[in-house]
């Protein structure tokens, strides 16, 4: 969510601001083996309530919404986190800890839910006094809140910035630590809107991903400015942590099925976490083809880890690569222009030296043995997305 109270400034940071305890348990804590190490190995796949619900989020919304990813088939293709945005908190008690509103009477009954249907559950917090939305806040009681989300059985923290200032990089490790010293995995999730180049740092505040920028919008031409725009910060993203270019919006209706599909082809070669942000409950057979094509996913979660970059660009066209853990090739073809186009696949810039076989992962078709230039049609604001190998 877009902070309110920065306008547009950004902070300087200086390592020195960080104090010397937080470095000694920062460095024990992913230093030493256990679960939190294995966190977030592969880009983390799951729904978050604010692009549909916003603030309307509520128990029964959750519990729906946990329901509709399995009945329809998303967990089975690796989704599994319920993410609860802004909009649950209510006021804190006296001894400081945090309370859910009357939208959510039980939140550790909520998680036990989530969790029998074999999925794990998420929450929201702020740094600042308010949240985004201006519910209450973390700030001075970082301590509090992380022992009361471990408490609760969360699985995931999205700690959003909004109201917070002074030194990002304190403020994130500060909740982290919390969160280290409660014994309780939680894979952390920061959001500094890209602001102080958060991905040059975001892991060693103990972050599991980070987003590159401000609020996705269901609009194409801001999704492809977040998405296009991530070339260049390749070399941030692996196992455990990531760039996050924010949720997906396929399915809110904002944009055509090209344009979707042009998303979740960009976020898969990208890395980029996968959390869907549509009413789980509606999805029409399109939306849903696009969130669970098996083949495209497995480009997501590839082993490897390795964050796909762009290796031509003319015009609106463009051709991203992502080399995959078994030693193939996973190409992402876009036409950003008006008209469907031929687009030659050059193999000097795909780093293919001979004749080689390919499988088009949207339409699951094996295209054969394909030779230097070969043409890929595009349509408008559309992608393809091939496996070489």
């Amino acid at each position: 969510m877009n902070p309110r109270s920065l306008e547009g400034r950004e902070l300087d940071w200086d390592r020195r601001a960080v104090p010397f305890s937080w470095m000694v348990v920062l460095m024990l804590g992913l230093c030493s083996p256990g679960a939190r190490a294995q966190l977030a190995q592969t880009p983390p796949m799951g729904w978050d309530s604010w692009n549909h619900f916003n603030t309307t989020v509520s128990d029964a919304i959750i519990r729906q919404q946990a329901h509709a990813m399995v009945s329809s088939g998303m967990q089975a293709k690796g989704y599994s986190y319920i993410i609860i945005d802004d909009g649950w908190q209510g006021t804190r008690d006296a001894n400081g800890n945090i309370q859910s509103n009357s939208k959510f009477p039980d939140m550790a009954g909520l998680a036990q839910y989530v969790h029998g249907l074999g999925l794990k559950i998420g929450i929201y917090a702020s740094p600042g006094p308010k949240s985004c939305a201006g519910y209450i806040g973390s700030y001075g009681h970082e301590i509090e809140d992380a022992q009361t989300f471990a408490s609760w059985h969360m699985d995931y923290l999205k700690y959003d910035w909004c109201s917070a200032v002074g030194n990002p990089q304190a403020t994130f490790l500060k909740m982290y630590t919390a969160l280290l010293a409660t014994g309780h995995p939680i894979t952390y999730s920061i959001d500094r809107y890209g602001m102080n180049k958060v991905w040059s740092w975001g892991a060693s505040v103990g972050a599991n991903l980070w987003r590159t920028g401000e609020d996705i919008k269901d609009v194409y031409y801001e999704m492809a400015e977040i998405g296009f725009g991530q070339e260049g910060l390749e070399r941030f993203a692996g196992p455990g942590h990531w760039n996050d270019p924010d949720m997906l919006q396929i399915g809110n209706g904002g944009m055509s099925y090209n344009e979707y599909q042009t998303q979740m082809t960009l976020w898969c070669i990208l890395s980029a976490p996968l959390v869907a942000g549509n009413d789980l409950r509606a999805m029409t057979p399109n939306s849903l083809a696009l969130l669970t094509n098996s083949e495209v996913i497995a480009v997501d979660q590839d082993a490897l880890g390795t964050q796909g970059n762009r290796v031509w660009q003319q015009g609106p066209l463009e051709i991203w690569v992502k080399p995959l853990a078994d030693g193939g090739k996973a190409v992402g073809v876009f036409n950003r222009g008006l008209g469907t186009t031929p687009i030659p696949l050059r193999f000097n810039l795909i780093g293919v030296t001979s004749t080689i076989d390919a499988r088009d992962l949207w339409s699951h078709a094996d295209l054969g043995l394909i030779n230097d230039g070969y043409v890929v049609r595009v349509p408008r604001h559309g992608a393809a997305l091939l496996k070489l190998k």
